[in-house]
């Protein structure tokens, strides 16, 4: 199985090949904690990649922190005062730095992935401190200093804004919006008879200039609308739009787009074997 068919398999679909981004990442020699920084502008979608890969990857641990959710409550807890006498008080460490000793925990083990989410809510001392620890593996706080294995782990930066720079340069960036390029869809991939050929080639028309690049899967759940429910141009649309996330429905109505549709409806009656007869 190829890494873009795991990806589809835990929920990120995707016409783009990261095989060599992550070689790229993971073969490239340990001079500091690996990090990836998923950038695109497609919001939620690059939370889906990030989760989809540890998933993709077999990565036997995976710790996640969204700096946009709130610090859950302290719990309180009574204690008798011969107890407070001779006890050390519990360092108080906040979710994001519970959560990268966590991660520098597992990794002296086994594989881990670190995901950091929502990064440009993250005041600026923790983006410094961030960087500090991808440089050195090492992660200082209350509780004391921990150690990240160079080898094990793999930190996702999640961020809807730009980077600090400095954290940037340790990072191997990864574009996730859907891709405009369209891939030679062609009828025996989808058990369709070569005959079929010209139904194909006026999609790529359309979708060239829409412009947009349907996933295998999308594409798959648009020919079965063509062949067993499509019968007018509002229904193709109605079936690109439902189908297709990312397309704009604008798109699809824009006055040039009109005669695209006409002629895959057109190849779409010939194939069926409608005569078409002009007045």
């Amino acid at each position: 199985m190829s890494l873009r068919s795991d990806l589809a398999r835990y929920g990120f679909e995707s016409n783009a090949d990261y095989s060599f981004a992550l070689q790229c990442v993971l073969d490239a020699e340990a001079r500091h904690v690996r990090c990836l920084h998923v950038d695109g502008s497609a919001g939620r979608r690059k939370t889906a990649f990030a989760n989809a890969l540890g998933l993709a990857l077999a990565y036997p641990r995976v710790c996640y922190h969204d700096f946009t959710l709130p610090e859950p409550p302290r719990i309180a807890v009574e204690v008798s005062a011969d107890e407070v006498a001779g006890s050390v008080p519990e360092p108080q460490l906040s979710a994001f730095e519970r959560v990268i000793t966590e991660a520098c925990a597992y990794s002296e083990a086994d594989r881990c992935l670190l995901i950091l989410d929502q990064l440009q809510a993250a005041g600026f001392a923790d983006q410094m401190r961030l960087t500090g620890f991808l440089r050195a593996a090492e992660w200082h706080s209350q509780a004391g200093t921990v150690i990240a294995h160079r080898g094990n782990l793999l930190v996702v930066l999640i961020c809807e804004g730009v980077l600090y720079h400095s954290l940037a340069r340790l990072c191997f960036r990864v574009w996730t919006d859907a891709d405009t390029a369209l891939p030679d869809y062609r009828p025996e991939d989808y058990g369709w008879p070569l005959d079929s050929q010209p139904i194909f080639v006026a999609l790529a028309g359309l979708f060239a200039a829409l412009p947009f690049s349907p996933t295998p899967s999308e594409f798959a759940a648009v020919l079965d609308d063509l062949a067993h429910r499509v019968h007018g141009e509002e229904q193709l649309r109605q079936s690109l739009f439902g189908r297709c996330e990312g397309l704009a429905r604008t798109a699809l109505l824009a006055e040039p787009v009109h005669p695209l549709l006409a002629e895959v409806l057109d190849q779409l009656q010939v194939w069926r074997g409608v005569d078409h007869i002009e007045l």
